[in-house]
């Protein structure tokens, strides 16, 4: 059996700086449930108490990834087979979308959308920014670009105060993580 066949799947999860990031545990148990190991790639805004870093490093049993690694040094993480962008913020999406990699996880996105890695995207932004134009164009070239996107997510209170639940498992399915 070849190393390749004998590893489980590998999922980057990338994080933006959303408040919804705080239950990123969720996501990461859910992919584990379904035989997928994971490593979690943050913003740099993410990384500024947005969710439990060393909660995380603990459950996935790897670093965080947030900064470009030195040359010459390891990759921490092997090639991924998947990729789920959860919570997916208007900044990070169209920046993507405009080719800018000016981060890590911006760079990990541009690369896995060139290299035909499945990418499903949960969107985590407020309404008025969905309205704006440039947000709408992003998403239409990401769609273009074969991303998937699950139900837009604002963070706002639904009817009788409680707000929805955001959609982790539904990046999996999105993302073909079975």
């Amino acid at each position: 059996m070849t190393e390749q066949a004998a590893r489980k799947p590998f999922l980057y999860v990338v994080v933006c700086a959303a408040g919804v990031a705080a239950d990123l545990s969720k996501l990461i148990t859910a992919a584990q449930e379904r035989d997928w190991e994971v490593g979690v790639i943050a913003t740099p805004a993410a990384m500024n108490g947005f969710f439990d870093t060393a909660a995380v490093e603990a459950q996935t049993g790897r670093p965080i990834r947030s900064a470009w690694r030195a040359p010459g040094e390891p990759r921490p993480f092997p090639a991924p087979d998947a990729v789920v962008v959860a919570p997916a913020t208007f900044n990070t999406l169209n920046k993507w979308a405009a080719g800018i990699a000016d981060t890590l996880a911006l760079g990990t996105l541009c690369e896995a959308a060139g290299l035909g890695v499945p990418i499903a995207v949960l969107p985590c932004v407020a309404e008025a920014l969905a309205a704006h134009p440039a947000y709408r164009e992003s998403l239409e070239r990401l769609r273009g670009m074969g991303v998937r996107f699950g139900e837009p997510y604002a963070g706002e209170p639904g009817k009788g105060g409680g707000g929805r639940e955001f959609g982790w498992e539904r990046g999996l399915d999105l993302a073909g993580c079975r």
